[in-house]
């Protein structure tokens, strides 16, 4: 991968989408010493006029389309954290025009488009990272040294989110609301995250998912609530419970294998935490903080010319099993992945 940038040491990053987390990887952004934000650009001209306050852009770079921002800014990267229906598009544009990216997810919200981004950034000589935090946690990594780097298969998993979303279904005027932009509901929006952190830490290959789900709409579209059972190739199960409508953010991943297990436990959007326990029944408590940022691993990736701690090939099964699991909601019965969706065969674990 090229490591290669247009402004000198520094790269030069351009960022789409001001929310929250558009401000947040920009000021992570902003202190790093090897990045500077030299454009920014939103929807809103608001949030443009405030970000660029904050991060000191000057009139000439801010822009009121992503086109406009790629096409007029002298760039080496872009952040994309646009509502989810963009990320394909907007990911492919700047690759198109031959810049790093750091790509919020879901990487689509399209099978074929997930696919297809997928197949373009392994074949491009540019970074492609994926927003998946949860890399960069240490109780997350432990789950990956010890699964997907080690000896031991997990032989149960249990994994729940729950979330407070009751104010988006209620007032139904905020683009996760509308589906062209969002995709799905509470599960491809937040849930996902749970679903991505399992198979990345565990390897495992997912087969058939077989998935109960409360939608919001009579489309079956904004789902609000879900229980999925996700089968995988060596015979393991695991069982998963997503909810948008309780009042507090919490987050559990159980995993037993042969030598005992990893617990990981979560309180609204604060660091993970784990906790081990051995075969005999012991608990030891290894972990106490202390995960790096998306922003600086993106710049890190990019300077080292190395595969981003997260690839477009965990988000493409996240996102393959997520939409499997809108699908046998839907239909009210399992389903096997490759019968959905047969061209994964060509995207191995």
């Amino acid at each position: 991968m090229s490591s290669s940038t247009k402004t000198g040491s520094r790269l030069a990053v351009g960022i789409a989408g001001l929310g929250s987390i558009g401000l947040r990887l920009g000021e992570q952004l902003r202190v790093n010493p090897d990045a500077s934000v030299v454009a920014v650009t939103d929807v809103v001209a608001d949030n443009v006029t405030s970000a660029a306050e904050v991060f000191e852009i000057p009139e000439h770079a801010r822009f009121e389309s992503y086109e406009a921002m790629l096409d007029g800014a002298d760039l080496d990267a872009v952040v994309i954290a646009t509502p989810n229906g963009l990320h394909y598009e907007q990911s492919m544009a700047a690759l198109d025009r031959d810049l790093h990216v750091l790509l919020e997810k879901p990487i689509a919200t399209k099978i074929d488009e997930a696919m297809d981004l997928t197949k373009r950034a392994e074949e491009s000589d540019n970074v492609v990272m994926l927003g998946f935090q949860r890399h960069l946690n240490p109780a997350f990594i432990q789950g990956y040294q010890r699964w997907r780097q080690g000896e031991t298969e997990p032989t149960f998993i249990t994994g729940e989110l729950t979330h407070n979303w009751r104010e988006y279904f209620e007032e139904m005027d905020d683009w996760r609301m509308d589906p062209d932009l969002s995709g799905g509901g509470h599960l491809i929006n937040v849930g996902i995250h749970v679903i991505e952190a399992i198979l990345w830490m565990t390897g495992l290959t997912p087969t058939h998912v077989n998935a109960n789900v409360s939608f919001h709409d009579d489309a079956e579209i904004l789902d609000s609530e879900s229980s999925i059972r996700i089968e995988f190739e060596n015979g393991t199960v695991a069982t998963i419970a997503d909810t948008g409508l309780v009042p507090r953010t919490r987050e559990h991943i159980h995993v037993w294998d042969d030598e005992g297990a990893l617990y990981i436990e979560g309180r609204e959007w604060n660091e993970r935490h784990s906790y081990t326990v051995d075969i005999d029944g012991t608990e030891h408590d290894p972990y106490h903080g202390g995960s790096d940022n998306k922003a600086d691993a993106f710049i890190e990736t990019v300077q080292m010319g190395e595969t981003p701690p997260s690839t477009a090939r965990d988000a493409l099964w996240a996102t393959a099993v997520t939409l499997a699991a809108y699908a046998s909601g839907r239909r009210e019965e399992r389903v096997r992945l490759l019968d959905l969706y047969p061209d994964l065969t060509a995207f191995e674990r």
